[in-house]
């Protein structure tokens, strides 16, 4: 079914986050993956560079975002996209949980600053 209820989500627990997967192959979809990403308030996320673009929609709080050696704050209502080999991460320095819609291609890896390849559960 092409509609995805709030409680039927599969949840991945990562680096201080909950990705709630909504879209990705195991649920039916051939090319689009999509989630809601929880960021706990004082989370610092792990830089890494992703190998598809990710657009992503601020849904609550504020994050800082560093995207290829440039760090801006977001807040609720804003968006923005990563390109495909910029190094990328999230940090959430407040009290609050920060909430995020993310979408991407099927097949999205993501390499870690040690040059590790990780292939998230919530993309395939």
């Amino acid at each position: 079914m092409a509609i995805h209820r709030r409680d039927e989500a599969v949840v991945h627990r990562l680096h201080g986050s909950a990705f709630h997967s909504y879209v990705s192959p195991s649920a039916g979809s051939a090319e689009l993956c999509a989630w809601r990403l929880e960021i706990a308030g004082g989370t610092v996320g792990v830089r890494h560079r992703v190998s598809r673009e990710e657009v992503i929609l601020v849904l609550a709080g504020r994050i800082r975002v560093h995207l290829d050696g440039v760090t801006e704050e977001v807040t609720a209502g804003d968006v923005f996209r990563v390109p495909v080999g910029v190094e990328f991460g999230v940090d959430n320095a407040t009290a609050e949980t920060a909430e995020a819609w993310v979408t991407t291609s099927v097949g999205m890896r993501g390499t870690l600053p040690d040059g590790s390849v990780i292939s998230p559960p919530w993309v395939s």
